[in-house]
């Protein structure tokens, strides 16, 4: 059995994949959506929500919300404002 003493750290691991080459300029590239989906599943983990129910509140179904959380698909800027206005929350959208 593994003593959680030796399990890698999330950091350690991160620093360890930055160095491969060509993971940091993927992961720069993903860090838009990497923020706003973080930002997704915070905020319908602050309502206390699943995904199905947040779904229903959306009017669409419980897949579309898992393959947004896991980054497998883009959503349209109008499945975004649903989202925000089931969660309660201000959408945001800008370049910087």
């Amino acid at each position: 059995m593994r003593n959680i003493n030796d399990l890698t750290s999330w950091e350690a691991y991160e620093k360890k994949l930055m160095k491969k080459k060509g993971f940091k300029k993927l992961a720069e590239k993903n860090e838009a959506k990497y923020q706003l989906v973080r930002s997704l599943i915070a905020a319908r983990l602050k309502k206390n929500l699943s995904q199905a129910e947040l779904a229903k509140r959306v009017r669409t179904k419980q897949p579309v919300i898992s393959r947004l959380e896991n980054m497998q698909s883009y959503p349209t800027f109008s499945l975004l404002e649903r989202i925000s206005q089931a969660l309660g929350a201000k959408l945001h959208v800008y370049f910087q």
